[in-house]
């Protein structure tokens, strides 16, 4: 599948020196210490739970980047479904690289496909309406690159990424500044002069909010811990005048019932701070 624009060359090689060199620093003793040089070896990475695997675009990176010499064969590709006892992919090449690389490896896709399998569970609960389900900025971090692309694989809609590619006025935005239009006037004079196409988007807590956020002419109006019967009647004064999304502690239970009010968006954090990890490992082919 192809990668989101945030996941690029020079983003995933900065990622990985540093978590290389937070591993290895001066050296892999106990690789160093016990595996020859020249000895060339294979392993296999093994499922050892249902899930929609994530990761093995990024396990080859991480393989080359550290040795170019190093070969995969890949068997389940990133979002496609893989069950207990499976075989990812064979690694094969210098054992010391391997060995050295097997931990990031793992961590990397553990946690990747538990993010992608639970984001896969919850965007089916939305099926057959037309609700898209977002993740949030709560993140790992200096993992985010990671977390987010588990949750594109997975099938969910990435929110913005950072603070810089979207304005987004919550509720303390709101509360320091004095006023949700003026928040939104002097969001919309700053973009302006920034000359950049970015959206804005005010977090509201009551119908009353809502009303001031619509005349205030944001482009997006979150929905934040709001009822079903209250977030019913936010979205019929919005009536897209504005895209809509619900978010505050939304739970998997809730999923159809909130894309039911006919919100554009959930957003839901629990995608990337709860999802449990995958149980994968790479074990030595003898």
């Amino acid at each position: 599948m192809n990668r989101p624009p945030y996941v690029t060359d020079k983003a995933l090689k900065e990622f990985i020196k540093s978590a290389l060199d937070e591993d290895i620093q001066d050296g892999d003793h106990s690789t160093l210490s016990t595996i020859p040089k020249d000895l060339q070896q294979k392993a296999k990475l093994l499922v050892k739970e249902d899930c929609i695997l994530a990761g093995v675009e990024l396990a080859e990176i991480i393989f080359k980047q550290f040795d170019k010499n190093l070969k995969v064969e890949v068997f389940i590709k990133d979002g496609e479904k893989a069950k207990a006892g499976d075989i990812a992919f064979y690694v094969e090449g210098s054992a010391r690289s391997i060995l050295s690389t097997e931990r990031l490896v793992l961590n990397c896709m553990q946690r990747m496909s538990g993010i992608a399998t639970m984001t896969f569970d919850w965007d089916s609960r939305l099926l057959g309406t037309k609700t898209k389900l977002l993740d949030t900025r709560k993140t790992t971090p200096n993992f985010r690159i990671c977390e987010k692309w588990a949750v594109a694989i997975g099938g969910g809609t990435n929110h913005r990424y950072g603070l810089y590619d979207m304005i987004m006025l919550k509720d303390n935005h709101i509360d320091y500044n004095g006023s949700i239009t003026n928040a939104v006037k002097m969001a919309k004079d700053y973009v302006k002069k920034l000359k950049k196409p970015i959206k804005i988007e005010v977090e509201t807590r009551n119908l009353a909010e809502v009303e001031e956020a619509i005349k205030s002419g944001a482009d997006r109006i979150m929905l934040d811990n709001m009822d079903i019967p209250m977030m019913k009647k936010a979205v019929s004064l919005i009536k897209g005048k504005a895209e809509s999304e619900a978010s505050g502690g939304i739970i998997r239970e809730m999923l159809k019932e909130v894309a039911s009010t006919g919100v554009d968006f959930i957003s839901a954090g629990a995608l990337t701070h709860s999802a449990e990890n995958i149980d994968l490992s790479l074990k030595a082919v003898k």
